[in-house]
């Protein structure tokens, strides 16, 4: 990858790995825009819907969700923790489906691509960018006991609070890869760089991303 040139870092994490932060700290590093919340909302203001609400609405295996929304009752209002630093109120729109929020993620990702050098925090920023030019794929990892160390420092959650957190919020994401991407999250043959935090401080992985690219 060319730094001198119009370039796109995606880099896709784990809950509980410290991907985010290392997204952040690399595009300080490269002087460049980083991409993590804005995203989402924007997400948020284009479907009148919180976080929480567009992260399950991803999540789920089927496009029947939408449907089947309009007959329960609503869900009751609450601070949910979902891979952000915001309490967020847990509320639906039944009239909205995954397709639509997948489409307009893809719109807002090009848009963000198009306008200059970036680096992109998680969604599916590796396919649905697949054919930038100069664009690296990153995916930051870490064993399952770290990533439950670092939610329950993080949020103040018991180890087994984050347990069941980091495994609705994995099983949620690859759903929603596997649906519009036909491939795993998991499959590391999307990336080019793939990084395991568990003997890594977030500035370490930074600086073996840099000498990566400067390769």
């Amino acid at each position: 990858m060319n730094t001198k040139e119009k370039f796109v870092i995606t880099v896709s994490r784990e809950i509980g790995s410290g991907g985010r932060t290392v997204g952040r700290k690399l595009a300080e590093r490269l002087g460049v825009y980083y991409s993590d919340k804005d995203l989402i909302r924007e997400l948020s203001r284009k479907f009148e819907l919180t976080p929480y609400a567009i992260e399950k609405l991803k999540g789920e295996k089927k496009n029947w969700f939408a449907d089947f929304i309009k007959f329960v009752a609503p869900v009751s209002k609450g601070s949910v923790f979902v891979d952000t630093d915001e309490s967020i109120d847990p509320g639906f729109r039944s009239e909205v489906s995954s397709d639509e929020v997948f489409k307009a993620e893809s719109e807002i990702l090009r848009a963000i691509a198009s306008e200059g050098s970036c680096v992109i925090a998680g969604r599916s920023g590796f396919f649905v960018l697949k054919d930038c030019p100069n664009k690296l794929d990153i995916f930051i990892t870490a064993s399952k006991d770290k990533r439950i160390e670092r939610v329950s420092r993080k949020q103040g959650f018991t180890p087994e609070q984050a347990g069941i957190l980091i495994d609705d919020v994995d099983e949620g994401r690859e759903n929603y890869i596997k649906r519009y991407t036909g491939t795993s999250r998991y499959d590391l043959r999307n990336y080019d760089l793939v990084l395991n935090m568990d003997t890594l401080t977030e500035d370490e992985a930074v600086d073996l991303i840099l000498e990566y690219i400067h390769a």
